[in-house]
């Protein structure tokens, strides 16, 4: 058991896209030092999880504490106190009504042309208009007054925060590398540190060399990525996030597009790291690092966390119906 201080507190997380829930109150809390592989069928929510953390996703509802401090901050759009004004506010004439009332004024404009007791009905109309356009004003200058209300009294629950400053605590691998092209992976790796101004150039291209040394890239330090293979990319994404020296690193199926001779070299320096005491939480299909390296498994389904062991418990005894079905055909 690690009783070390809980650097992420999560609770009810919950994370839609329109009618699709695809988070539905996950609640786990991470504490320094525990590497966790977060396991599932395709479409579980893994990955979505993963991108609610770092806020790379705005979750629906819940909270994420991150070393004691609320991160997140709901869309005021969703909140109780602030939607039925928020709602309003974002509202806007469709196209077709738009259309509909330019036809009406053009059909009131020829009335009035065809007689006198036509211009008497369109200067009525307009008086109306202006009327009932005056009303919509001090209607929605309320609805104003109302919003402004409800936002600082949300504001007090939710404050903002400078989600940049606590990215930097979480360090991002994706399964897709996302280097920069047009930079070599020593530029790749001190590029953030410098933009940030956590180092100056000269010190943060030094720690790259020594970061590449770490994961036996050091000789490709003026190579660009289209030259590198598809581990050697994802290596130096890993040693890219590392550079920032972050206090929990985040790992979205690192090794799922990689071709299976290079997934290896990927998982080495996962295991080093973990060794070395990092905190990690992992989404992964690569069940003998969850079972190897991991202190904890989490098995997610239906956008909820059907089980939470240790992985000799979670592999050797699944209670989870869900589970064991999965487990069958993975293992």
């Amino acid at each position: 058991m690690n009783d070390n201080p809980i650097l992420l507190d999560v609770r009810s997380l919950r994370k839609e896209f329109g009618e699709n829930r695809v988070l539905c109150g996950v609640t786990t809390q991470i504490r320094k030092g525990d590497v966790i592989a977060v396991v599932g069928p395709s479409g579980c929510g893994k990955s979505t999880f993963l991108r609610c953390l770092n806020l790379l996703e705005q979750p629906t509802g819940g909270e994420i504490y991150l070393e004691g401090n609320l991160i997140n901050r709901i869309d005021p759009a969703l909140h109780e106190e602030t939607a039925p004004y928020v709602t309003e506010s974002r509202k806007r004439r469709t196209k077709q009504e738009k259309a509909e009332e330019a036809a009406r004024r053009s059909e009131a404009r020829k009335r009035a042309a065809e007689s006198a007791e036509g211009k008497a009905a369109l200067a009525t109309e307009r008086k109306a208009e202006r009327a009932r356009l005056r009303e919509a004003a001090e209607d929605r200058r309320e609805k104003k007054k109302k919003l402004k209300a409800a936002m600082k009294t949300l504001e007090a629950v939710y404050p903002k925060n400078d989600v940049n400053a606590m990215r930097q605590k979480m360090g991002m691998v994706f399964q897709q590398f996302n280097l920069f092209p047009h930079m070599t992976a020593l530029q790749n790796v001190a590029y953030a540190p410098t933009r940030l101004k956590k180092s100056v150039k000269a010190e943060a291209e030094t720690r790259a060399r020594e970061l590449l040394r770490k994961v036996g890239l050091e000789e490709k330090a003026d190579a660009y990525p289209a030259s590198l293979s598809g581990g050697q990319q994802q290596r130096i994404a890993i040693v890219r996030a590392l550079a920032m020296q972050p206090d929990v690193m985040l790992f979205d199926e690192p090794t799922s597009a990689l071709d299976p001779e290079m997934v290896g070299e990927v998982l080495n320096v996962m295991t080093e790291l973990a060794k070395e005491g990092m905190t990690m939480v992992v989404v992964t299909h690569e069940m003998s690092f969850a079972e190897k390296v991991a202190n904890r498994v989490i098995f997610i389904d239906e956008g909820r966390i059907a089980e939470d062991e240790p992985p000799e418990e979670f592999f050797a005894n699944p209670k989870n119906e869900r589970l064991k079905e999965f487990l069958s055909k993975v293992l």
